[in-house]
């Protein structure tokens, strides 16, 4: 098993309430990107946006990408550092990425809040649009793909655990 677990997935796929369980479980740190993101520049992932631009929060999503330097970590990335190349390369030398993978129509009725919760997209493009594409490019780059419709946190941490061999 690889030093790290590096949680992808859409906006509202449970990347850090996944993370922080798992994490817990297997006796690691936990990272959450967004988390070091609003720390850094004081400020929600939302104002971020509103008031530096989607370029400038991109920026910043991809700089904590490749300044994490961890080991035995969970980390949960933001949704959109999949679009990055090197990021995903570099968060893929030192761990084992695994997409969790959520329908659409579940992500739809989760994020009830989508224009305040800091989802990095332009003006007038829908969830349809974002994970039409995206969901390649997690494909792509997971190590582990983990289906999660239909399951429960614990569920999803014990399917992560048995697929990388941590028991």
């Amino acid at each position: 098993m690889s030093n790290n677990i590096i949680l992808t997935g859409m906006p509202g796929a449970g990347k850090s309430t996944v993370g922080v369980i798992l994490a817990k479980t297997v006796g690691f740190d936990f990272v959450d990107l967004d988390i070091r993101i609003s720390k850094r520049h004081g400020m929600t992932l939302q104002e971020i946006m509103d008031t530096k631009g989607l370029d400038f929060f991109m920026s910043a999503e991809r700089f904590e990408a490749m300044d994490t330097h961890c080991q035995r970590t969970v980390i949960a990335t933001g949704g959109s550092v999949v679009l990055y190349p090197p990021a995903m390369e570099h968060l893929k030398q030192d761990g084992t990425v695994v997409y969790l993978d959520v329908p659409l129509a579940e992500l739809s009725r989760r994020l009830t809040n989508i224009k305040t919760r800091g989802i990095a997209a332009e003006p007038g493009v829908t969830l349809q649009d974002i994970y039409d594409m995206r969901t390649p490019l997690y494909r792509q780059y997971a190590d582990v793909h983990i289906a999660c419709d239909g399951k429960n946190t614990e569920d999803i941490v014990a399917m992560i655990m048995g697929r990388i061999g941590l028991r």
